[in-house]
């Protein structure tokens, strides 16, 4: 009876220590990290307009290597030939790099012919640093007439999340304005030309990472989506279109 008794507990210790075991192939955190199943994961994108600046940042780029965070860079063609290294290092670090024009016009209200002439030109600069490729276009203050759309033949990127953060230039108000507004699927609009934004973008990284957010590109954020960007078409979120 004893032997009998014996065999049932040791039994019963092994089927539950099997069930506190991760299955086969899944992933074993690290001491101190916590890690969510890929079904748990949220991503979202976070994009910077207005760079390249030497100033800022090179400094933004470290914080994003350094936490394993993607983002997209829409840059401002006149700025691209002093700052052309900065424009490789994008790249190189799995960033996705766009188009802002070449001067920052406001495409709303301009003739077609101006905004050919900024956005090729800027796409040419691109080319120059980067080789070929597609590089999505983000209208200036997000602001273009419907029937403009049709000249482009990228993407176009606008945003669900601004925290008006050229505007705030604290950021602590930018951390909280981005906080209280993010979900999954989400694009958040920041300036790397802010000083103020680098602070703020690194410490949202940190705190959104955190609670299991991912941060990838716009390209990847609408792919992981199931969404197929198409040319001509603008995009604020991985939810939303258009608008």
């Amino acid at each position: 009876m004893k032997r009998r008794y014996a065999a049932f507990f040791a039994l019963a210790a092994l089927m539950l220590t099997r069930s506190l075991l991760p299955p086969p192939g899944a992933a074993v955190a690290a001491a101190g990290e916590t890690r969510l199943p890929a079904s748990q994961t949220k991503y979202v994108a976070l994009t910077f307009d207005d760079g390249p600046r030497a100033d800022t940042t090179p400094r933004l780029l470290d914080g994003l290597r350094q936490r394993g965070a993607s983002a997209t860079f829409f840059l401002v063609g006149e700025q691209i030939d002093a700052n052309a290294d900065v424009v490789k290092r994008m790249k190189e670090e799995g960033h996705q790099v766009g188009n802002h024009t070449w001067s920052h016009i406001r495409i709303k209200g301009a003739s077609n012919a101006l905004v050919e002439a900024e956005v090729s030109k800027t796409d040419a600069e691109i080319r120059k640093v980067l080789g070929d490729g597609v590089y999505w276009v983000r209208p200036p203050y997000g602001l273009i007439d419907e029937s403009q759309e049709k000249l482009f033949t990228v993407p176009l990127v606008r945003w669900s999340v601004d925290p008006e953060d050229w505007k705030l230039r604290n950021a602590d108000a930018d951390v909280k304005a981005v906080l209280s507004h993010v979900r999954p699927g989400d694009i958040i609009l920041m300036h790397d030309s802010v000083p103020a934004s680098v602070d703020a973008a690194l410490r949202i990284v940190d705190t959104l990472e955190a609670q299991g957010y991912e941060f990838v590109t716009v390209q990847e954020l609408l792919e992981l989506y199931g969404v197929t960007p198409q040319p001509g078409v603008a995009y604020r979120s991985a939810r939303l279109q258009q608008g």
